[in-house]
């Protein structure tokens, strides 16, 4: 039991460290027709240190209809187009295994009717010790289709910052998540070995009172 507390207060110490390898970044809005665009959605776990898996599905409501249609759904690896207006127009471009915090599409050839509202959905089941929880997270884009792209230099920045940061934090958190855990394994270490020095300290003291015994 006390070495299960052990275990727990080390790990507290370094959760804060582990926090924040992923920023939520909205995605842009206006998308040029005839062009690419990429639909961005993250959803970061509030504690990165637990084992978690999620799915991703991608909604959309065209312009003055009231119904989102699916189109899109993510169950790592398998990525599968479910509507016609979109097929071999979606690209997956979010997190490449099961514990999804990237839930990004690349739309193709992107058309005037692509304008409308955009809705993603995590269904995200975290691992816990105990019961696992479910949690389901849901963002929405409103995209807008030009003819011609009118993006300011802030835009533009904006989008290669949010690139690079994606990119950036990922590494930065394996490294900090490699860090945290190696801190860990090698307190669980030394405990261990002082668990066997002490118990060899007992088994060398029960011996000498055994000789002692025998002497006399």
């Amino acid at each position: 039991m006390i070495s299960c507390l052990t275990c727990l207060v080390v790990f507290s110490l370094f959760v804060s460290q582990c926090h924040g390898g992923c920023a939520e970044v909205d995605s842009l809005t206006e998308a040029v027709a005839g062009e690419g665009f990429l639909l961005g959605c993250i959803s970061c776990k509030k504690r990165e240190e637990l084992s978690a898996r999620a799915t991703v599905d991608w909604y959309f409501k065209p312009l003055e209809e009231e119904e989102f249609r699916h189109i899109f759904h993510y169950d790592h690896p398998t990525a599968v187009v479910l509507h016609e207006d979109f097929s071999e127009r979606l690209q997956w471009k979010g997190t490449l295994n099961d514990d999804v915090q990237i839930g990004a599409v690349y739309i193709q050839n992107v058309t005037f009717n692509d304008s409308g509202t955009y809705r993603c959905t995590f269904h995200r089941t975290l691992f816990l010790p105990l019961q696992n929880e479910k949690v389901v997270v849901e963002k929405e884009v409103e995209l807008t289709v030009v003819a011609v792209a009118n993006r300011e230099l802030t835009a533009v920045i904006a989008e290669i910052v949010m690139y690079v940061l994606i990119v950036v934090l990922q590494l930065w958190l394996v490294v900090v998540m490699v860090y945290c855990y190696k801190k860990i394994w090698d307190d669980h270490e030394a405990r261990e070995a002082r668990k066997a020095l002490k118990a060899e300290g007992s088994l060398l003291g029960s011996k000498d009172n055994c000789d002692g015994v025998q002497a006399e």
